[in-house]
């Protein structure tokens, strides 16, 4: 237990530590350009419309994305119902525990911490646009050939009041893939700019998809969780929406399923409580890193990233 709590204690200090830092994600008045945001959301863009929300919703908790991805380490046995179980008794925003379901993302998220709280930043102050901005990048890929339907997801376009939406999701509902792929083979050398600074595939390598995660072991009993057929996901049409299927509560349109056409307690009230999420420095989180942890100075441990190996 002692040296559960000094490795959760370790990540959390990374974080604060890389957060302070000028190449952390500070929080800036200003908000980004069109061009800055479309490099920032490459890396899942092109993910299914489910994941994308997840993933968005998740960046606004950097430090509990930290806790969440030693927490999978730390327990590499247990299989997907007890991880999921489990997950269900911690603290954790329900969008990071989610995650879990998807260790390479939750990996890659936690090893990219400056460009996670970055995209998470960003979907706070600017979330129509970051909505854009993945849209932008899937038609830059269609139209460049590198998007289109396989035998793990359909992508589609949908049109509502003269907007028209690419939409991708999976062809079977129970089972989704993430994809990999490098940018650059995507979409060619960024206009704007450079990509985040993850590990990607080789070029090489193209698109390709990791192995597929089967939601009914990991979601069956949860109910409202948003994936599949309980599911929720993006409103591509709706602006500020908010979602439905049960506990979510999030920035992020209705999508059927699982609690239906929006979250009773109103935008309003959501607002206010993911703002709080955005100062991610305050002390208050900092009681949770054990007092001799922080006096050591430890630093984070990492692990294998999304697509390592494939180059």
């Amino acid at each position: 237990m002692l040296l559960t709590r000094c490795r959760y204690g370790a990540a959390l200090l990374a974080v604060f530590l890389l957060l302070q830092s000028p190449r952390g994600g500070a929080q800036t008045s200003a908000p980004l350009p069109a061009q800055q945001l479309d490099d920032l959301v490459a890396p899942i863009a092109l993910y299914p419309d489910s994941l994308v929300a997840q993933v968005l919703a998740a960046s606004t908790y950097p430090i509990e994305i930290a806790e969440a991805a030693q927490w999978v380490k730390d327990h590499p046995k247990w299989k997907a119902a007890k991880l999921m179980d489990e997950a269900k008794k911690e603290k954790w925003d329900p969008s990071v525990k989610a995650l879990v379901a998807f260790p390479q993302v939750l990996t890659m998220m936690n090893e990219t911490l400056t460009w996670t709280t970055q995209l998470g930043n960003a979907f706070l102050a600017q979330q129509a646009d970051v909505m854009q901005a993945v849209q932008q990048m899937r038609a830059q890929a269609e139209a460049k050939g590198t998007l289109h339907s396989t035998a793990q997801e359909n992508v589609t376009t949908q049109e509502q009041n003269g907007k028209s939406a690419i939409v991708i999701q999976p062809v079977n509902p129970e089972v989704w893939y993430v994809p990999y792929y490098n940018p650059l083979y995507i979409w060619g050398p960024p206009v704007w700019g450079v990509y985040p600074g993850l590990i990607y595939p080789g070029v090489e390598v193209g698109f390709g998809f990791l192995p597929g995660v089967d939601i009914g072991l990991y979601f069956g009993g949860w109910g409202g969780w948003g994936w599949g057929g309980w599911g929720w996901g993006p409103n591509w049409f709706g602006g500020l929406g908010f979602a439905g299927g049960g506990v979510l509560g999030i920035f992020l349109g209705g999508g059927g399923g699982g609690g239906g056409g929006g979250w009773g307690r109103g935008t309003e009230l959501v607002r206010r409580r993911h703002l709080r999420r955005l100062f991610v420095l305050s002390p208050l989180r900092l009681r949770r890193i054990p007092q001799r942890t922080r006096a050591r100075g430890l630093g984070a441990r990492s692990g294998p990233s999304i697509g390592r190996g494939l180059s």
